[in-house]
């Protein structure tokens, strides 16, 4: 049993030499990028109704294994998006997890660019943002966060999509902790 211990001790320091030597370790979250990416419209210049989904790499080294997703509206003629997503570490600032704000629908999520895993626009966003608000003000884990099993930011997206399946969304393999909301 000794060898066992003393080969998974081995195991678990070269693991972690190797993850502090990498390019992810060496980021700093606080310089990392928050700029929009581009991809969702300009509220400015485009008044259709506008939903997107969004997943991106999540911070550090977790990135390489998993997303974190979010929803964007912007009603129609609005001049601004709502973001829906949960965030785990809002509660260490006494916060709840989940976050409806007004924000860049598209943002960097702490250097990693987002990607669009769904868009609507117009009479069919239209038609979906208000069950979206619905569903995300529904969320049944709104102060609680747990990278895994869950609930996190997937299982967020994850019941959204359950509550409107008009959207027709499946969230990819790396959207760990959708399987939560089920």
């Amino acid at each position: 049993m000794k060898k066992h211990s003393t080969t998974m001790h081995r195991f678990l320091l070269l693991a972690f030499t190797l993850l502090s030597f990498s390019s992810c370790a060496t980021k700093d979250y606080r310089t990392a990028s928050r700029e929009s990416a581009g991809i969702a419209p300009n509220p400015a210049t485009n008044r259709e109704a506008v939903l997107q989904i969004y997943g991106a790499p999540t911070w550090g080294w977790r990135g390489w294994l998993a997303i974190h997703t979010w929803v964007a509206t912007k009603p129609q003629n609005a001049d601004s998006y709502t973001v829906y997503e949960v965030i785990g570490w809002r509660q260490r600032r006494g916060l709840p997890a989940i976050r409806i704000e007004k924000d860049l629908p598209d943002r960097y999520w702490f250097g990693e660019r987002p990607r669009l895993l769904k868009d609507f626009r117009g009479e069919p966003a239209a038609k979906l943002i208000e069950a979206v608000d619905k569903a995300a003000k529904s969320y049944p884990w709104p102060d609680t966060y747990k990278a895994f099993p869950g609930p996190n930011s997937n299982t967020f997206t994850a019941w959204i999509a359950k509550q409107v399946p008009e959207l027709g969304l499946e969230l990819p393999f790396s959207a760990i902790g959708s399987g939560y909301a089920n």
